[in-house]
């Protein structure tokens, strides 16, 4: 009976796979967004002022990131989380995905977040004129919380890898 249940557990791990495929989705519905707004920001290029176009730009850049973000969890957590992806000898693989385990993949998703927010708090500095205090003091709040978050988890990891060598 354990044995069975052991069985069942281990391969539930199957359930997430539609999930890390539908977001597959999520990134086509990215890239149509992306498209979208470079479709928008071609007719007005020639009148917009060259801080207008930075905020414009860095929301490309947060899309692109975010996409990026997706691959990486995509990816990585199939192969961490569900099975090896078993590619054909000619296809290309990304490098940094045969050596991502669940914890790198955590940093890298955490620097990601960090990035993200960075450019969004990039694109509230810009147009600090039209933005009330208190909503900027909350940008720089959420995006300090993400960077400690991250450098926390960087931390606490770090210690257990030393105390893990020392055992």
């Amino acid at each position: 009976m354990e044995r069975f249940f052991e069985r069942m557990i281990y391969s539930s791990r199957w359930l997430m796979a539609p999930i890390y495929f539908g977001l597959s989705f999520v990134l086509m519905m990215l890239g149509v967004k992306f498209y979208q707004r470079i479709f928008e920001l071609m007719p007005t290029i020639l009148g917009l002022d060259s801080m207008d176009l930075v905020v414009k730009v860095l929301s490309l850049l947060d899309i692109t990131l975010i996409g990026g973000l997706i691959v990486m969890v995509m990816l990585a957590g199939y192969e961490n989380f569900v099975s090896r992806l078993d590619l054909d000898e000619g296809e290309e693989k990304p490098r940094w995905l045969s050596t991502m385990d669940s914890d790198s993949l955590k940093h890298k998703v955490a620097a990601s977040i960090v990035a993200i927010s960075t450019i969004d708090l990039l694109k509230v500095f810009i147009d600090v004129k039209i933005i009330p205090n208190d909503k900027l003091l909350w940008y720089v709040v959420i995006h300090i919380t993400f960077v400690l978050s991250a450098f926390i988890m960087g931390f606490l990891d770090k210690m257990g890898k030393k105390s893990k060598h020392q055992d």
